[in-house]
C-alpha cells in the first residue's frame, strides 16, 4: 500500500511524538563526548592530516563523482520541507536598461529561493536531532537553539571534511536493483555485505550504503520515494558507532528503515549517531555510479557553504578514486 506525502507526513511525525514521549524513560545518564566536555563538532576531530593524505592516496584513476543528486523545487522531502526558487532580473523590469548605470548595455540574472536546508542531498549537523531536550555533549536545547540561528553546533563550525570514503551495496548484497520500502537490514547484514564486497570499516571514515531507492523511486515515483525507505536498524546505528566513523550516509532521506522495524523507534539511530557519538549524517546521496562501477574506496571530499547556526545543509560532496 502506498501512502501520499501528506499521509506519510502525519503518521511519521505521530511516530516522532511517540519517540520523544519515551525519550525520559528511556534516556540514559549523559556522559561527555570522548573529545571532551566543550567539544562542539564531534567526529570532525578525527579529520588528521595523516587520514587526510591516506585518503587521498586512493586516488589513481583521477575519477570524480558528485555525490549530491540535483535538487528539484518540485523534489519530495519529510514534509513540511520545500523550497521554491525565483529568477530574476533587477532592474531590468518593463524594458528598464542598466546602461545608466554601468556605461554598458549589462544584462544579468539573479536568484531568489525561500528553502529548507534538510532537503535533498544534505549533512545533518549535530543541533539537528537530540532526545528529551538534549543534544550532543549533554548540552540541552534550550543552552542554544535560538530562532536566529543555533549558538552551537552550527553548520558553520564544521572544518572541510577529507576522509577515506567506503561504499556497502546493500542492494548488491540482497541481489535486488533496489531494496524495498521499509526493508531495515542490521548490524549482521552490513558487516556480511561489507565481508563480500571486500571492505573494512576503518575510524574516521565516510560509510556510504547503497540501497538503489532514490535511483528507483525519485523520479518514476516521488510519492512512494518520501513515504517509505529502506535503511539500517537501531541496532545497526550502535554497531557503526562503535566503529568510529565520521559520518554515515546513504541513498535515501533519512538513513534509517521507515517505517522502522519491528521494535525499533523510528529515527532513533539519529541520536545514536548524532546525539551521543557525534557523528554526522549524510542523505540522499548520489551513489549509483559507485555501485555500479563497483568502487568500494574513494577519497571523500566535503566544504559546506558555512551558513551561520544553521541546522542542517544542502551538500555535494565529491567522491575522488
Amino acid at each position: 500500500m502506498r501512502m501520499t506525502i501528506m499521509t506519510m507526513s502525519r503518521a511519521v511525525r505521530a511516530a516522532l511524538l511517540l519517540v520523544f514521549a519515551a525519550g525520559a524513560a528511556h534516556a540514559q545518564e549523559c556522559a561527555p563526548s570522548r573529545f571532551g566536555a566543550d567539544d562542539e563538532i564531534g567526529a570532525a576531530n578525527l579529520v588528521t592530516a595523516e587520514r587526510v593524505l591516506a585518503a587521498l592516496s586512493l586516488v589513481e584513476a583521477g575519477e570524480v563523482h558528485p555525490l549530491g543528486i540535483v535538487i528539484d523545487p518540485d523534489m519530495p522531502a519529510f514534509a513540511p520541507r520545500r523550497m521554491m526558487l525565483q529568477v530574476v532580473q533587477p532592474g531590468q523590469h518593463h524594458g528598464r536598461s542598466l546602461d545608466g548605470d554601468f556605461g554598458w548595455p549589462m544584462s544579468y540574472n539573479d536568484d531568489v529561493s525561500q528553502l529548507w536546508w534538510g532537503m535533498g542531498p544534505q549533512i545533518d549537523g549535530l543541533g539537528h536531532l537530540g532526545e528529551d531536550g538534549m543534544f550532543y555533549n549533554c548540552t540541552p536545547g534550550s543552552d542554544f537553539a535560538a530562532i536566529a540561528g543555533l549558538e552551537k553546533f552550527g553548520i558553520d563550525g564544521i572544518p572541510p571534511l577529507v576522509a577515506r570514503g567506503v561504499l556497502i551495496d546493500m542492494a548488491r548484497h540482497f541481489g535486488v536493483a533496489a531494496l524495498d520500502g521499509g526493508q531495515a537490514f542490521d548490524a549482521g547484514d552490513v558487516q556480511a555485505a561489507a565481508e563480500a564486497q571486500g571492505v573494512e570499516i576503518q575510524t574516521g571514515d565516510v560509510v556510504l550504503f547503497h540501497t538503489g531507492w532514490t535511483d528507483a523511486y525519485l523520479e518514476s515515483d516521488p510519492a512512494a520515494w518520501v513515504a517509505a525507505e529502506p535503511g539500517i536498524t537501531n541496532e545497526a546505528a550502535v554497531w557503526l558507532a562503535a566503529q568510529g566513523p565520521l559520518a554515515v550516509g546513504a541513498d535515501t532521506w533519512g538513513v534509517e528503515a521507515v517505517p522502522a522495524a519491528p521494535g525499533d523507534r523510528v529515527f532513533y539511530g539519529h541520536v545514536t549517531l548524532l546525539k551521543e557519538n557525534g557523528i554526522y549524517i549524510l542523505e540522499t546521496m548520489n551513489t549509483g555510479r559507485l555501485a555500479e562501477e563497483r568502487v568500494s574506496e574513494f577519497a571523500f571530499v566535503l566544504g559546506q557553504p558555512r551558513l551561520k547556526g544553521a541546522v542542517q545543509m544542502m551538500i555535494n560532496p565529491v567522491a575522488i578514486w
